[in-house]
Formats: structure tokens, C-alpha cells, sequence
């Protein structure tokens, strides 16, 4: 019977599944319960509707995150795909010294969001970084400091985002052109078809799967932004630079009111739905399909 087939290997993971559903699963039944209650300090059991949903959606802080985190989100995921292609496309051609390359746009990955903060809190302060630079080189009415100005402090977060999770979209892209086929190249060649159309169109559309994956990893990493944040301005200038995360945070620990976190917490959750629910169905729904 195919119940029985591979036994050992399905009872040693039944710790891994009962894990799974106690802790991932009911925790989340539980958050999104008490999201509903009017919890403070503690949780507790008093049922207040959609209130706690009602006073999330009309507080100016939270309205503020969800408005930096789509912009910083809709530019991440642009310059992150783009870049991250580019790159691998170009260390595609073998390029001499591609190891040394590769490490070099990689290592940034390997530091944690906290350090990169800092690093470029540092770069983008203008009496340290890039604005003492140029101004030290002559151009004395150069002003760049996006950290202090409400208006383009996102970007400068946008700016140590990408810095930071690019390599990573290059090295799976690169994976993906180096999984291609020489002789579709050879086949182009003889069409005469230039080397960008080929991208465009057959390299491409054959990454399909590549990119699914790079999307989904870079969307579930705009949804839980928080410690960049924390680290290059703390939310500030004022709540200039608040992101969702930080608002659950804040709320949860600080502001000792549970049932607004919970409730700004589900609300996250149903954006990482979102993202999944069509995943699921673009990996497995068009696989079945096919």
C-alpha cells in the first residue's frame, strides 16, 4: 500500500508537521483571533469587532507605512529585477575576472540589514559621506542627504535596499542563463537575431520559473522591511520613513496595545497572501496544466 511506502521517513517527520501546525499555524489562528479583542498588556478574551481594523485604518502612522512601503516596494522589485539581470547577463558573456565579480556584488548579502544600515548611514550623512565628498572636490552647492528630507528619505532607504539584495537576484539569474542551452544562442546567431531580442524574446520567457522564484523573494522581503528602517532612520524623520513592520513593533512592545498589533499583523499576513496564493498557482497550477 502506498500508505506504508517509505514509513520511517513520513513517522520522522511527523515532529517536523505537529511543529508546523502548532507553533506557524496556530499562532497565526491566534493572532488573527485576538485581533478582534481588545487586548492591552495582555491578551485578552473581550470580542470588540473590527474596531481595532476600523482605528488601524485612520491612523495617519499606519496610513503613512503602507504608502512608503508601496512605493518602496514598486521601485525595489523594478530596479532589483533589472539590475539583478543586467548583471547576470553580463557576467553571462564570461567576462575575465567573473569570480571576482560575482563575489564582489554577492558580499553585500552576506551582511545583515542592521550593518548595511549603519554603513549607510554613514555614506549618505552629509557631513561624512557623499555629500562632503563632492562638495571637498569643489562643487560647494552640491546637496544630497536624503536621510534628513521627508520627502526622498524612502529612496535613500530604496538606495541601501538594493545595495544589499541585488546580488542575490544576480546570482539566481545567473544560475538561470547558465541552465540555457548554448545551441538556442547558436540557433539566434544563424537566425540573425540580435543579442537583446534574444533576451527579450526566448531567453526570458524560458526564465519563467526564475523569475516566479526572485519575485516572490524579493516581495516577501519588501513585506518584513523593519531592521533597515530601524537602522538608517528609526521611522524619521518624524514618521517619514514608518514601514508596517516597525508600526507592529511599536505597537506590540512599546505602546503596550496588543490588539492593534495583532490586527496590523494580520493585515501583513494577508499581503504575504497575496503573494503566495498566485505563486502557488502560477508553480503548481500551471505545471498541473502542462
Amino acid at each position: 500500500m502506498s500508505l506504508f511506502r517509505n514509513l520511517p521517513a513520513k513517522i520522522a517527520s511527523i515532529p517536523m508537521i505537529l511543529t508546523a501546525l502548532v507553533v506557524f499555524v496556530g499562532g497565526t489562528a491566534w493572532t488573527v483571533v485576538h485581533s478582534f479583542t481588545s487586548s492591552k498588556l495582555l491578551p485578552n478574551t473581550k470580542f470588540v469587532g473590527f474596531d481595532q481594523y476600523e482605528r488601524l485604518w485612520t491612523t495617519r502612522r499606519w496610513l503613512v507605512s503602507i504608502e512608503n512601503l508601496a512605493l518602496y516596494g514598486m521601485l525595489s522589485l523594478i530596479f532589483t529585477l533589472v539590475i539583478g539581470f543586467t548583471l547576470a547577463a553580463l557576467l553571462d558573456r564570461k567576462i575575465r575576472g567573473e569570480n571576482v565579480f560575482r563575489t564582489i556584488f554577492l558580499y553585500p548579502f552576506a551582511l545583515s540589514f542592521i550593518v548595511t544600515g549603519l554603513a549607510w548611514q554613514w555614506i549618505l550623512n552629509p557631513d561624512l559621506g557623499i555629500q562632503h565628498v563632492v562638495r571637498g572636490l569643489g562643487w560647494e552647492s552640491f546637496t544630497f542627504n536624503p536621510l534628513n528630507d521627508p520627502d526622498i528619505v524612502i529612496y535613500g532607504i530604496l538606495i541601501a535596499g538594493l545595495w544589499q539584495g541585488t546580488g542575490l537576484i544576480m546570482v539566481i539569474m545567473l544560475a538561470g542563463l547558465r541552465g540555457i542551452d548554448e545551441d538556442i544562442w547558436k540557433a539566434a546567431r544563424v537566425d540573425g537575431i540580435g543579442t537583446i531580442k534574444t533576451y527579450i524574446v526566448v531567453i526570458i520567457p524560458m526564465m519563467r520559473p526564475v523569475f516566479v522564484t526572485a519575485l516572490v523573494l524579493i516581495m516577501s522581503g519588501i513585506i518584513k522591511l523593519y531592521d533597515l528602517v530601524v537602522a538608517l532612520t528609526n521611522g524619521g524623520p518624524g514618521i517619514a520613513s514608518e514601514v508596517p513592520a516597525k508600526y507592529v513593533i511599536q505597537y506590540m512592545f512599546r505602546a503596550q496595545n496588543l490588539g492593534q498589533g495583532f490586527a496590523a499583523s494580520t493585515m501583513m499576513l494577508v499581503s504575504v497572501a497575496i503573494i503566495l496564493i498566485p505563486w502557488a498557482y502560477l508553480e503548481f497550477g500551471g505545471r498541473k496544466r502542462g
